[in-house]
């Protein structure tokens, strides 16, 4: 048993009194834009339509701006890593705001900040890029299936170039 001494509790009770609504500022109005669902699957399309014409069987992940998955497209007989090496690459474009491959050439640096030594998720594997409204990174998109990252981001750029007009 706690036992308190009546001025105590009387303080206790003054903190916890409730304040009086015009005495709090009110919470701050932030808003943030976001990729609609339509767009991110129109970009998905046209992501694997670029590669399909190609050859190539990839597979297409779209997150938000914070990195969480929206979409995962898999095309016909794409490979087994694809799902995840697509969502790491948009994963880390989003996060970080850039593309995996200016990120790779960041860490290549000698003695740069690596900041996959501590986000296991982060990969410096090319196909990953930003989707930005402006300055402002709302989300990503990334492929992998193709042979070679730069292929990748080739197809991820095609589905960025199908939207890019209404990203406003």
């Amino acid at each position: 048993m706690i036992r308190t001494s009546m001025p105590a509790a009387a303080a206790l009770i003054a903190l916890l009194a409730p304040i009086e609504a015009g005495a709090v500022d009110p919470l701050p109005t932030e808003t943030h834009k976001f990729l609609p669902i339509a767009l991110a699957f129109e970009a998905a399309q046209s992501a694997m339509a670029q590669c399909k014409g190609q050859g190539y069987n990839v597979t297409v992940t779209i997150v938000d701006w914070n990195g969480q998955v929206k979409l995962v497209a898999v095309a016909d007989n794409g490979n087994r890593l694809g799902p995840s090496l697509s969502r790491r690459k948009a994963y880390t474009s989003a996060v970080l705001r850039q593309s995996t491959g200016d990120y790779k050439k960041r860490v290549a640096t000698q003695g740069a900040f690596n900041p996959g030594v501590f986000d296991a998720e982060l990969t410096t594997e090319q196909g990953g890029l930003p989707i930005k409204v402006g300055n402002e990174t709302i989300g990503a998109i990334g492929v992998s299936g193709a042979p070679g990252g730069d292929k990748d981001e080739a197809c991820a750029s095609a589905g960025l170039a199908k939207i890019g007009d209404r990203l406003l």
